[in-house]
C-alpha cells in the first residue's frame, strides 16, 4: 500500500502561460472526476490526493516543473507531524533533543528543518497533518505517549521550555537590531559568559561597531555568541559555519559543544561535513523531496549517520532516498604533484601594500586541467591574489606577462536584480541557452533548468550560488576563479558541484582556482594547494602551490586538527580532540591521513 503526496510549487505554477496541460491530460479528469482543478481563489492548479492515481502524467506535461507526485510507504502516513495546507509541504517524524548532547541534522535544503525548529521551540503547534482541523495539545500528547518527545511537548504546553535559536540568515539581525555587537551580546547574556565566548570566537575587535558595518563572518559569530549566552533548555544553531574561515569554525564548534557539556540540549543544522563530524554526538538524517516532503530518520551515531547519508540508504528503515552514493576517490589525495597539462599562467613573487594591510605571494604556476585550491584564514589576501592574477588589481612588486582571460565568481553575491535566471545565463554565455551545448554540459548537471523562469531576486541562497557558479563557467575564458562556491549549498550540492567542477576542468582542458573554507570540499576538489598564513587584517603570505598532502598537513597542523580516512566511505574524518588517534597522528607529525 502507498500513501500519495501531491505538491504544487505555487511560485512555478503559471496557468496563464501553460494552457492548463495538467488538467487537460489527467486521466482521472478524463474519466469524469475532478482530480486536478483550477482553484478560483489562488488561480493555481489544485490536486485531490485522495483520487489521484499517481500516474505522473501531470508532472511530465507541466512545462514549469511545478508539480511533484510521490508514492510513499503507507506506514509513513501515521507519522505525519505537520502539513501547511492542500498540496503543500509536509513533515514526517521529528528529531529528539537529547540533554547533554549535540544532535546534528543532516539533509538537503527544503526538507523541513525550519518546520522542525519551529515545532521543537514551541513557535509552531504540530497539526499531525490536519491543517483544516488542527488537534489540541491533549491529542498531540497522546500521540507522543511513550516517547521522549512527550515530556518536551508537555513543557511547551506549560510554557516551561525556552529555546535559543541562531537563525540561518544572520543579516536579518543587523536589520532588526540597531546597535553594536557588544550591546546585542550583553542584552542576551543571561549566563554571564559573554566575555569568555567573545574570546573563544575572536570577536574582541568587532564589538564596538554597529551591526550594519560588520562582515558576514563577524555577524555570524556575534549571532552564535548571543544565542549561546542565553540561559535556556534548548539551543538550535542553523548553519553556524557560513562566512567563517576554518579557524573561526573551530571556535564556533567549541562554544556549541560547551553548552552540551553543561547538560543542555543542542541541535545543529550544518552542511560542512567536517564541522558536523567534529561537533556532533549523534546525527539524524532528513530525507525526502525538497519543498514537497521531509522525513526524519531514527537517531544514529555521528560516523554511521554521515556514512548513511553519503550512501543514500538507511539500513534500519530499509529506505533508499538517493539513486547513487557519493564516493571519495583515494587517488585524488595522492601525493604526486599535478603535472598533467601545459602552463596556463605563471606568476612571479607578487606584493601588494595597502595603508593598513600587505600581502606577499610566492611564485607559482597554474596548469591546464588543474584545480588550484587556496586555503587560509579570512583577511589574509586570498581574494587580492585572485584579483592580481586576473589583472583587476595591479601588484606593487612583480608583474604577470601573459594576459589571460579570467571569469571571477565573487564571494558575496547580489540578488537585488529583477531579471529571469535564463536572461542572466544568456548574457554570460553571449548567446541562447535552450538546446545549446552549454546547457547540456553545464546547466543540466548543475540542475539549473528548473530555475530558468524564476526571478534572480526570488532565489534562495543555494539556488543563487549555483546560478553564480554556472554564470562563471559559461564564460569563454582560460581560467575560472571561484570564491567560496560552497556557501549556502547543502551537502549534496557541495559534493555534486565539487565533482562537476573537477570533471568540467579535466574534460575541457580548463583551469580553475577555488577559495573555500570547507575542508572536505577542498580535499575533494584540489589538485594542488596554496596556503595563506600571517596575521588577519595586517599581513598575509601565500606559499607557492604545493602538492595536496603536504599542504593539508601544514594547514591542519596550524589548526591543531588531525584527519583520518573513514574505512567505509573513504571520506576524510576529523579525529576528536585528544582522542587516541588524534594524539598518535600528531605525535608522528602526520596531521593528514596517509593512504
Amino acid at each position: 500500500m502507498t500513501h500519495r503526496v501531491a505538491v504544487l510549487d505555487k511560485e512555478l505554477c503559471q496557468p496563464r502561460k501553460c494552457g492548463l496541460e495538467c488538467i487537460k491530460y489527467c486521466p482521472v479528469n478524463k474519466s469524469g472526476a475532478d482530480c486536478i482543478v483550477l482553484n478560483e481563489e489562488t488561480k493555481k492548479a489544485q490536486i485531490d490526493e485522495n483520487i489521484c492515481n499517481g500516474c505522473g502524467i501531470c508532472v511530465k506535461v507541466c512545462p514549469f516543473e511545478a508539480i511533484t507526485i510521490v508514492n510513499l510507504a503507507s506506514e509513513l502516513a501515521t507519522d505525519k507531524i505537520h502539513q501547511y495546507g492542500p498540496n503543500s509541504f509536509r513533515l514526517y517524524k521529528l528529531p529528539t533533543p537529547k540533554k547533554g548532547e549535540v544532535v546534528g541534522l543532516l539533509g538537503r535544503n527544503g526538507m523541513g528543518k525550519s518546520t522542525v525548529v519551529n515545532i521543537l521551540s514551541g513557535n509552531l503547534k504540530p497539526n499531525l497533518g490536519r491543517y483544516d482541523d488542527p488537534p489540541e495539545w491533549d491529542e498531540i500528547l497522546k500521540y507522543y505517549s511513550g516517547t521522549e518527545l512527550k515530556s518536551h511537548f508537555e513543557k511547551i504546553k506549560q510554557n516551561k521550555i525556552r529555546a535559543s535559536i541562531k537563525p540561518q540568515q544572520v543579516h536579518h539581525i543587523a536589520q532588526a537590531f540597531n546597535g553594536t555587537g557588544k550591546e546585542l551580546i550583553e542584552k542576551y547574556d543571561e549566563r554571564g559568559v559573554s566575555n569568555q565566548i567573545i574570546k573563544e570566537l575572536g570577536l574582541e575587535n568587532s564589538l564596538e561597531q554597529n551591526l550594519k558595518e560588520l562582515s558576514g563572518g563577524e555577524l555570524q559569530r556575534i549571532a552564535v555568541a548571543a544565542a549561546a549566552s542565553k540561559d535556556t533548555e534548548f539551543y538550535f544553531f542553523d548553519e553556524p559555519s557560513s562566512y567563517n574561515d576554518v579557524f573561526q569554525r573551530r571556535g564556533v564548534a567549541r562554544v556549541i559543544q560547551s553548552l552540551a557539556e553543561i547538560g543542555k540540549s543542542v541541535m545543529v543544522v550544518e552542511h560542512d561535513l567536517t564541522l558536523l563530524d567534529f561537533l556532533s554526538d549523534y546525527i539524524e538524517v532528513l530525507y525526502g523531496e525538497p519543498a514537497a516532503y521531509g522525513v526524519v530518520s531514527s537517531v544514529l551515531s555521528t560516523k554511521v549517520g554521515i556514512n548513511v547519508f553519503l550512501d543514500g540508504y538507511l539500513p534500519n528503515e530499509n529506505v533508499r532516498f538517493r539513486d547513487k552514493k557519493f564516493s571519495f576517490d583515494v587517488s585524488s589525495s595522492s601525493t604526486d604533484e599535478f603535472q598533467e597539462g601545459s602552463e596556463i599562467v605563471s606568476y612571479p613573487r607578487l606584493e601588494k601594500k595597502y595603508p593598513t594591510f600587505s600581502v606577499t605571494i610566492d611564485p607559482g604556476v597554474v596548469r591546464k586541467g588543474e584545480i588550484l585550491g587556496i586555503m587560509g584564514a579570512n583577511a589574509l589576501g586570498k581574494t587580492t591574489m585572485m584579483k592580481m592574477i586576473a589583472g583587476v588589481e595591479k601588484p606593487d612588486l612583480g608583474s604577470i606577462d601573459k594576459k589571460i582571460k579570467i571569469a571571477y565568481k565573487p564571494q558575496y553575491l547580489q540578488n537585488d536584480i529583477d531579471v529571469e535566471v535564463i536572461a542572466l545565463l544568456e548574457k554570460a554565455n553571449e548567446g541562447a541557452i535552450e538546446g545549446s551545448q552549454e546547457e547540456e554540459q553545464i546547466l543540466d548537471p548543475l540542475k539549473i533548468k528548473k530555475l530558468y523562469n524564476k526571478s534572480v531576486k526570488n532565489l534562495s541562497g543555494g539556488e543563487l550560488q549555483k546560478v553564480a557558479v554556472a554564470s562563471c563557467l559559461l564564460q569563454k575564458v582560460d581560467l575560472y576563479a571561484l570564491d567560496e562556491p560552497s556557501a549556502f549549498l547543502d551537502v549534496e550540492d557541495r559534493i555534486a558541484v565539487a565533482k562537476f567542477l573537477q570533471k568540467f576542468v579535466r574534460s575541457f582542458g580548463k583551469s580553475a582556482i577555488v577559495i573555500d573554507h570547507d575542508l572536505q570540499l577542498m580535499d575533494l576538489i584540489s589538485d594542488s594547494m596554496v596556503i595563506f598564513e600571517g596575521e588577519s587584517g595586517k599581513a598575509g603570505h601565500a606559499t607557492s602551490p604545493m602538492n595536496k598532502s603536504n599542504a593539508m598537513n601544514r594547514f591542519l597542523k596550524s589548526l591543531d586538527m588531525s584527519f583520518r580516512r573513514d574505512e567505509k566511505s573513504l571520506r576524510p574524518r576529523v579525529n576528536k580532540l585528544e582522542s587516541r588517534l588524534d594524539k598518535e597522528q600528531k605525535s608522528s607529525g602526520n596531521f593528514y591521513y596517509k593512504n
